[in-house]
This record gives C-alpha cells, structure tokens and sequence, in this order.
C-alpha cells in the first residue's frame, strides 16, 4: 500500500475517534474522507454494541435521510439535532475563521472559489465542527483569511457551535476556545513537529512532547476496508475502488 493510502486511512480513523459520542453526523458534498470517518464510527458502535450513529451524506440515497438537500440540514441544525459537521476552506487562518470565496482584497479577488454558502450558519450552530483539509501548506493555512466566510468565535453573541478540531494531511489539532487558536495534538508518521511548523502560516501551542497520530488497529482495517469501503461506494465509487485496491 503507498503512503497516500496508508495516511487516508489514518485520516478516516482519526476522523472516526473525533466524532466519538455523537448521536448524528452530517458531511457535505465532495466529502469521502469525511463520510468514511463517518461510516467507521457507525460500522465499530453497531459491532460494539455501542448506541447508533446517524449519518446523512449529502449526495446519497443509501446513506441520507434527507429529500431536500441543504434545505432540511440547515433546519435539522437549527433545531440541535445535527450533533457534528465538517468544514473546509481556501484558506484557514489561527482563528479558526475559513475562507471560501477567494484570495486578494474583495471583491476584486485574485482567485475566486465556490462561495460561503452555509458554512457561517453551520458554523454558529453545530457543536462539533471539525475542520479538514487534506493539503497543509501556508498557502492554505495563513496568518488571516483574505475574507471571512465563516468566523469561528463571536465573543459577542451566544452560540453553542463552532470549531473542535482540524485534520490535515500532515497533523491533528485541537481547537482551544479559550485561547481563541489552535493546539498541535498529535502529527501523522512519518512527519515531524518541525515539519508541521515549516508548512504552518499561523502560530499554534505546541506541547513539549507530540505525539504520532496512532495508525488504525487490525479490527478497524477490517471493518474500514471491508463494509466501510462497500458502503462508500454507493456515493463515491472511484475513491473507494482506488482504496480497496490498495488495501
């Protein structure tokens, strides 16, 4: 197996220990390695007789009980019923504020991404917004976002959502609303702390000692590679092929 398909998997676990506890996990379109953290998590509390998982993958018709798309998780939000969420962006400064329009002074920007869409209103209610980008380099993660399309504290205003954690390709971090930033938990093999420093915008707490993200144990291979990778398939057919063949 590459290293790309080893550290996916290492990804798709963590992402399943990070949402450990939820009764309900939403994850959005274009999303396969959230949907699989979501499926893990499902697949190990049904085989551990642990209290079930709901998940709606926007997208799919196996694994979404919703009919109307967007429309129905921003009121299933509303109403405190979608316990977890995940969230990108262009760029993620050490705020935890993403931005999904562009770089460059708005509105003439110098490159213009898809928008905000609902990040803000789903931002401010979920409680458990992990933030994943599979890239980590400072082009993405910078001292301040270009343009606010979602902020991730509002001293000023109540609010029970916000960011828990960030996932990259290279690291885990945990989200310190105290503090307002971010703090290096654990770093992916075979990287380093330094390495994460080096391709880090923002400044971040650092404990003295990090440690390596733990890789999937043999019963999550299992069931990752077996009914997760099966179920993913309704709704991402390529991305669970490439990584079944590589198992």
């Amino acid at each position: 197996m590459s290293s790309d398909h080893e550290r996916r998997e290492i990804l798709i676990a963590a992402i399943a220990d990070l949402l450990d506890g939820i009764r309900h996990v939403a994850v959005g379109a274009s999303s396969p390695i959230p949907a699989a953290g979501a499926m893990l998590l499902r697949a190990r509390n049904e085989h551990d007789g642990k209290p079930p998982v709901r998940i709606s993958i926007l997208g799919s018709q196996a694994h979404n009980f919703f009919t109307n798309g967007g429309i129905e998780l921003f009121d299933c939000a509303a109403q405190g019923r979608v316990d977890a969420f995940f969230l990108g962006g262009g760029q993620i400064d050490g705020q935890g504020n993403i931005n999904l329009v562009g770089t460059g002074d708005y509105p003439k920007t110098d490159v213009r991404w898809p928008g905000s869409f609902g990040s803000a209103y789903l931002y401010h209610l979920v409680p458990r917004v992990i933030l994943f980008r599979e890239e980590h380099s400072r082009r993405v993660f910078v001292p301040k976002v270009d343009f606010v399309s979602a902020r991730a504290i509002t001293p000023e205003v109540p609010r029970r959502g916000g960011p828990y954690a960030l996932l990259t390709n290279m690291a885990l971090f945990d989200f310190d609303r105290e503090a307002g930033g971010f703090a290096l938990r654990s770093v992916h093999p075979p990287f380093t702390p330094a390495d994460i420093r080096e391709n880090t915008g923002f400044d971040y707490a650092e404990p003295d000692v990090v440690r390596a993200t733990p890789r999937p144990d043999a019963a999550t291979l299992a069931l990752l590679r077996g009914r997760v990778f099966d179920e993913l398939a309704e709704t991402y057919p390529a991305f669970a092929r490439i990584m079944k063949q590589a198992a």
